[in-house]
């Protein structure tokens, strides 16, 4: 990268608490959509509160996406919800490239980029009950039982997203590795500020409205099946509340 990027430039970016940064190759035209097009949609380094009206010109319901892999879904969804507005983190400067490429090429304006740390973001940057909605989408599910205490989705984790959360605001987790699926499903039910929106207390049917993601994809072919858990945040519930 040249020597005169902004701050917060995923190509500076080193330290990282919630994933592993895993080296992957950036092609020259990822390359160049970091150097050109990270100040038009990237949000850069700080640990103030962000003016979410200042960010993308006016208010509107916002959704966070944490860990957005190549950004497909992502802005597919932000194509198809235009009155919507999204961020997405990601930790991977190839991933961080390709979405802003496509961001360029449909013209969406209501995506803004982080780079780093998304408990630091969120926790730092976001005022609480800020967010419409929270997504994560196939995060690492650290199968082997010794690394299970590096999985992002933790009660203290969730916490800090039900604080973030609007009354009504719904987080929407999804993976293809059971072990995860029933991890999560225990920790978003023990968390009095949410309530599941399946049916059965358990796992909620793919929203027609969620793309299928590469690595779904690629899960389907190995013979995994696709859970997803939907959880509300509810109306009266004030995190003072919450039981210890």
């Amino acid at each position: 990268m040249s020597g005169n990027q902004p701050q917060g430039n995923p190509s500076a970016r080193r330290s990282v608490r919630s994933f592993v940064l895993r080296k992957g190759r950036l092609t020259p035209a990822q390359k160049q959509a970091l150097d050109r097009l990270w100040p038009r949609y990237g949000i850069d380094s700080s640990s103030t509160l962000l003016d979410l009206e200042a960010v993308f010109g006016c208010i509107a319901p916002l959704t966070v996406e944490i860990g957005f892999g190549n950004g497909d879904a992502l802005a597919e969804l932000a194509q198809l919800t235009p009155q919507e507005h999204f961020i997405g983190i990601e930790v991977h400067p190839p991933g961080i490239g390709h979405l802003l490429r496509l961001l360029e090429s449909r013209q969406l304006e209501n995506v803004r980029v982080a780079s780093g740390d998304a408990v630091g973001f969120i926790e730092e940057r976001l005022a609480d009950a800020a967010v419409a909605g929270f997504r994560v989408w196939f995060p690492d599910p650290w199968p082997k039982k010794r690394h299970h205490k590096r999985r992002l989705i933790q009660p203290g984790f969730v916490q800090l997203l039900v604080k973030k959360l609007q009354p009504g605001g719904v987080i929407h987790l999804a993976t293809d590795w059971a072990p995860y699926a029933e991890h999560m499903l225990e920790v978003l039910s023990a968390e009095s500020g949410l309530r599941n929106l399946s049916g059965s207390d358990d796992f909620c049917e793919r929203p027609d409205w969620r793309p299928l993601t590469r690595f779904e994809c690629r899960g389907e072919r190995l013979g995994h099946e696709t859970r997803d858990l939907l959880f509300e945040k509810r109306e009266e519930f004030h995190p003072d509340s919450r039981q210890t």
